[in-house]
C-alpha cells in the first residue's frame, strides 16, 4: 500500500502523510532550524516511512532539492508545485486575494480535512502543516488516491 507525504517546505517544514485510502494519517511542523540540520534529517524522515510512493512538495529552491535528491534515491516519485496550484483547486478565489487570507483559509480547510480523516486534533494547527495538509489532499488528487475532492469537504 503506498501513501503519499507532503511537505511544505521551509527551515520549519510542514508535513503530512496521506495513506492508500486518500485520507490524512498524521500531520506535523518540525522546525529543522538550518539547511545541514534538515539535509540530515530528510534521510531519517524517509526512511521511516517505507510505504511512501510519492513525495509532494510545496516550493522550490535549495530546500527542495534535498527532498528531491533524497527521494530519488530510495525510489519515490516527487511531485513539485507552487502553493497557486493547490490554492486555485480547493480555495475560492475570494479566500485566496492575499496571502494572509490564504493561509486563514488553509487552516479551516486543513481542521475539516482532519476531521473528514479522523486524525487526531490540533490544540493548535501551525499554518505550515495546514498547508502540508493541503498540498497533500492536492496530491492525493493528482496521482488517484482520490477520484475528487470527497463532498464533505466540499463548500
Amino acid at each position: 500500500m503506498r501513501s503519499l507525504l507532503a511537505v511544505d517546505l521551509g527551515l520549519r517544514t510542514g508535513l503530512a502523510l496521506y495513506g492508500a485510502d486518500g485520507r490524512l494519517r498524521w500531520y506535523r511542523s518540525q522546525n529543522f532550524g538550518t539547511a545541514t540540520r534538515l539535509r540530515r534529517a530528510v534521510h531519517g524522515v524517509l526512511r521511516e516511512l517505507p510505504e511512501v510512493g510519492w513525495l509532494v512538495l510545496e516550493g522550490g529552491g535549495n530546500l527542495a532539492e534535498i527532498w528531491t535528491r533524497e527521494a530519488e534515491r530510495v525510489g519515490i516519485t516527487v511531485h513539485r508545485i507552487p502553493a497557486e496550484r493547490w490554492r486555485e483547486q480547493l480555495l475560492y478565489t475570494r479566500e485566496q486575494r492575499t496571502g494572509a487570507q490564504a493561509k486563514h483559509h488553509a487552516g479551516e480547510l486543513a481542521r475539516h480535512v482532519i476531521d473528514w480523516s479522523a486524525a487526531p486534533r490540533p490544540t493548535s494547527l501551525r499554518h505550515d502543516a495546514a498547508e502540508a495538509i493541503l498540498v497533500g489532499l492536492w496530491g492525493a488528487l493528482h496521482v488517484g488516491l482520490l477520484e475528487q475532492v470527497p463532498a464533505e469537504l466540499r463548500r
